[in-house]
């Protein structure tokens, strides 16, 4: 039913009642002359054909009168071919049923059919009025603001982008998703794309068979077959190579995984939340990641806010760190020199000075800001002095990420004092991989 009135049905998840998120179906390409259609799906099922019955009517000869069913169900969207004459698509493929996320186009005859999250779904809505929500804290706004649209989608199941800068907290984000969806009691299982040589993706992601390549020695199932039954988080997934992008888009499309070395795939059931400080549609425009991959994974967008936006959740995320690291606060001096600063790598870079502080009894100095400030225009002017036409892009682009690496690692070294253990939790990196990074640059 689509529009039809107040009345909306609902999907218990850990003992919450919610609302399912309203989709709206969208005609993008009719036949010509064809008016266009569009209607907002809140409950129930929707029917799409020629006949003037339909909730959707699509003037094309060449679709059926009652020609697709689209369901709105607490794991996405579910589509139903009615035995129509020729029959539904999508990505060149006739579907007879399947399970869907928004954000996906049918093929029906000569007409384009958009699934969409209608734009309500992501509207801001009423905050919570919390301190702290499922790990994260913050009473400023625009944490308010995000804690109330992460409630708003416990029970559902549907693939989730999360956006913010480097330090924001977006793997808190996700733990905070999955500790509210209908598989909170499943494995949570965090990959960084970017932390992971370009060489064992594929492996990470999806397994591999004993002997697939020179140090297999063993079977392994990934990321996907380890977080089966729960939630596999992709943290930076703008760095996953381009060509294992329409691996990870099948895999999400058919639920579907096959290990390096195999050949019969293996059927997993994940739910996707996915994060990135990249503008990931401006690099599916560029052609630097797959468009069709960009749509499914991110029909649904939460914002982290930097720490500049929420500098009044600066004490609270101050003490809360310090009592982390076994201290019972901080004196009001602290936290005051602390809330005046400005901290370009966010949450992040804050628990870094607040442990200096822990362990030595003073704030470290930092430099000014003028001294460590890089603005993206010159990131971009330093780019265009070293970028060459005349060298194939992939060789151009892995020598930069080197060079940048063996920087990052060099200050990183500098600023932990050799302890690796220390390092590690500044990066953001496992401790095993920091190891076999400085390894491989010969930095042990």
């Amino acid at each position: 039913m689509a529009e039809s009135g107040p009345k909306t049905r609902t999907v218990v998840a850990r003992g919450a009642v919610v609302p399912p998120l309203p989709l709206r179906l969208r005609v993008v390409r009719s036949a010509a002359g064809a008016p266009p259609a569009e209607i907002v799906l809140r409950e129930g099922t929707a029917i799409v054909g020629a006949s003037s019955t339909c909730d959707v009517i699509i003037d094309d000869p060449a679709v059926s009168r009652r020609h697709l069913a689209v369901e709105l169900a607490p794991e996405g969207v579910v589509l139903r071919d009615l035995g129509s004459r020729n029959g539904t698509f999508y990505l060149g493929q006739r579907i007879e049923r399947m399970i869907a996320s928004p954000g996906i186009i049918l093929e029906l005859g000569g007409t384009s059919l958009a699934i969409e999250l209608a734009p309500e779904a992501t509207a801001d809505g009423e905050p919570l009025r919390l301190g702290g929500f499922r790990g994260m804290i913050g009473a400023s706004s625009a944490m308010q603001t995000l804690f109330g649209k992460i409630a708003r989608l416990d029970g559902s199941l549907l693939p989730i982008l999360v956006l913010g800068e480097t330090g924001t907290g977006k793997e808190l984000v996700a733990r905070a998703i999955h500790e509210g969806s209908r598989v909170a009691e499943g494995p949570f299982v965090a990959i960084n794309c970017g932390a992971i040589a370009r060489e064992l993706v594929a492996s990470t992601l999806f397994g591999h068979r004993k002997g697939a390549f020179t140090g297999a020695s063993e079977s392994r199932r990934g990321a996907f077959g380890a977080a089966d039954g729960g939630t596999l988080f992709l943290d930076e997934i703008g760095e996953l190579p381009l060509d294992v992008q329409p691996m990870l888009l099948r895999a999400l499309e058919t639920g579907e995984v096959t290990p390096v070395g195999e050949d019969v795939p293996r059927k997993v059931g994940v739910r996707l939340v996915a994060a990135t400080h990249r503008d990931l549609l401006g690099a599916a425009r560029a052609g630097t990641f797959r468009e069709d991959l960009y749509y499914r994974i991110g029909a649904l967008t939460l914002r982290v806010p930097p720490l500049r936006e929420r500098t009044e959740d600066i004490p609270l995320l101050a003490d809360a760190i310090a009592r982390q690291e076994g201290s019972p606060g901080l004196p009001a001096d602290v936290v005051e020199a602390l809330a005046r600063q400005s901290f370009a790598g966010n949450v992040r870079e804050l628990r870094n000075a607040v442990r200096a502080y822990v362990a030595l009894g003073e704030l470290a100095e930092r430099p000014a800001a003028s001294a460590v400030t890089t603005n993206d225009a010159d990131i971009d002017a330093a780019l265009a002095r070293v970028v060459r036409l005349d060298r194939p892009f992939l060789e151009q682009r892995d020598d930069l990420t080197n060079r940048f690496t063996a920087l990052y690692v060099d200050r990183l070294l500098a600023e932990s004092g050799g302890n690796q253990t220390v390092a590690a939790r500044m990066a953001g990196l496992d401790r095993t991989y920091l190891g076999r990074l400085l390894a491989k640059l010969g930095r042990r």
